[in-house]
């Protein structure tokens, strides 16, 4: 790997692209693929540093309700799910060097303000805080994930690129987790978002200085490419107001109850508004959403994303919960015993490397979708007492397999499915679905926990009851990429044989 090729898109006439005459010598490489992966490693951190340190942050807020709490990584992740798209497509039509550029400068200054909350004593200003800071992740993933899709063409060393991409996603986490632990135990946790500030700031002078900016490169092909760009105001109104009354609805009825009438009406309108999204989708021009992407094996792989990564968000959520709260652990020790996804996610990533080299997507996401679910089941049969290496450690070393093995085979799963001049938009989308069922998932676990832990008498069973939730989302990930997967086996052979049929008729 001694250079890479530039390469855009953009810059392409009937879907084959024009290449730049500018190498990238091994040392720009190696900081390029980092600072553009920091993309999915500070997202995940961004999660992590709000659970490891919550009831720390809560109680310095004022708040301990379950419901409360929940909110603090779930406004994060709404927002990261909810503005993906819409950044991906400022991104083709501005520059996603400019928005990954922006993503990163956003993140850094929401960061800094989260921290100052502390002053506010209301953990409503911290939920704004921490939504508004999950729209800078939102512009750093679409963002970074097409810089990859131009700088490397299709093949084997692109697969290898967006397993790197996946694999942060564990130890991004941990990241966030080790810092926030160390912040908020030994010193004052407004520094966990204080230090994000600075890291965030760092990385999106380097981002500038490193990430080619392949726009630049033949102006005249790329206008007559670009020609007149439209940005889907309307359908962007009306998806970001359905997904966001949706997840709010669900996210905010375990801590006024679903008898609270705006709840309800607000899930309805925007249900209701995602229906007319879908409609305004069918009728534009540039749709933020284009009509290849309305397909069954599409719909079954990201149905099968979002249920697995559901699964994920109630496994993780209260993993914390359960070993700081019922087992009384310091979030010092938590990290600590969070340490070996960093080993098994590595591995994860080198093994789905090799696998997708190998055989369909589909049966990739089959696997991610048994290792979430198996991860759960460990966590909610465990015993409070029961030593970490027993049940918790297996259960921490298998589900990272779920993350680094899902997000890179359902984009290829996906991007098999678009045509060339939408590839861009698989990456979108998976990324959309995987933080918004994560921020959903919580939601729904809360209400479950809520209903089920005696107003708070039985908490183990309210954690028990939400992993059981979430076992069923992983098993609901199973059924639906197993269908999936049978249905592109069975085109496959009919496509094969059609061909055959064509051969011999000739």
């Amino acid at each position: 790997m001694t250079d890479s090729t530039l390469e855009d898109p953009a810059l392409s006439t009937n879907g084959n692209s024009i290449r730049t005459k500018q190498p990238m010598p091994l040392i720009h490489e190696v900081i390029f693929v980092f600072i553009v992966s920091t993309a999915q490693l500070m997202t995940q951190a961004g999660l992590g540093q709000t659970i490891v340190p919550l009831h720390i942050v809560g109680n310095s807020l004022g708040t301990t309700n379950a419901g409360q709490l929940s909110w603090f990584p779930a406004s994060f992740s709404l927002t990261v799910g909810t503005f993906i798209l819409i950044a991906g497509k400022l991104g083709d039509i501005y520059g996603h060097k400019k928005m990954f550029v922006f993503g990163y400068a956003w993140y850094s200054l929401w960061s800094l303000i989260s921290g100052f909350s502390v002053y506010a004593k209301s953990a409503i200003m911290f939920d704004v805080c921490r939504a508004l800071t999950g729209i800078g992740p939102a512009f750093l993933l679409p963002s970074a994930l097409a810089i990859l899709g131009r700088v490397y063409p299709p093949g084997k060393r692109k697969q290898f690129m967006f397993c790197v991409f996946g694999a942060t996603a564990p130890s991004g986490y941990l990241l966030g987790a080790v810092f926030s632990a160390i912040f908020a135990q030994l010193s004052w946790w407004p520094w966990v978002y204080w230090s994000t500030c600075i890291i965030c700031f760092a990385f999106c002078l380097i981002g500038w200085l490193v990430i080619p900016d392949t726009q630049k490169e033949n102006r005249q092909v790329r206008e007559k490419a670009l020609e007149k760009p439209h940005f889907d105001i309307l359908g962007s109104f009306f998806g970001v107001a359905g997904l966001v009354l949706v997840n709010f609805a669900w996210n905010q009825a375990p801590v006024v109850g679903w008898q609270v009438p705006y709840v309800y009406i607000l899930l309805i309108v925007g249900v209701l508004s995602l229906i007319i999204f879908v409609y305004v989708e069918h009728k534009t021009v540039q749709p933020l959403l284009p009509p290849d992407t309305f397909n069954g094996e599409i719909g079954f792989i990201l149905m099968s994303v979002a249920a697995g990564w559901s699964c994920f968000g109630i496994w993780i959520y209260y993993l914390w919960n359960f070993l700081e709260v019922l087992r009384g652990q310091t979030p010092l020790l938590t990290a600590g015993q969070w340490t070996p996804v960093c080993i098994t996610g590595g591995l994860a990533a080198a093994i789905t490397g090799i696998l997708l080299s190998k055989i369909r997507p589909i049966f990739v996401m089959i696997i991610a979708m048994v290792s979430f679910t198996v991860g759960s089941i460990l966590l909610a049969t465990v015993p409070i007492h029961q030593s970490y290496w027993a049940q918790t450690f297996v259960s921490i070393a298998v589900t990272p397999f779920g993350m680094d093995m899902s997000f890179p085979a359902a984009t290829l799963a996906i991007s098999d499915y678009v045509s060339k001049e939408n590839q861009g938009i698989a990456a979108s989308l998976v990324s959309t679905v995987v933080n918004y069922s994560t921020s959903i998932g919580l939601g729904i676990a809360g209400t479950v926990e809520s209903h089920l832990n005696h107003e708070g008498k039985d908490v183990l069973r309210g954690y028990r009851s939400a992993w059981y939730l979430g076992i069923g989302f992983g098993g609901l990930g199973i059924a639906v990429s197993s269908i999936a997967a049978i249905r592109i086996s069975v085109k496959s052979k009919n496509e094969r044989k059609r061909v055959m049929l064509e051969r011999m008729g000739d």
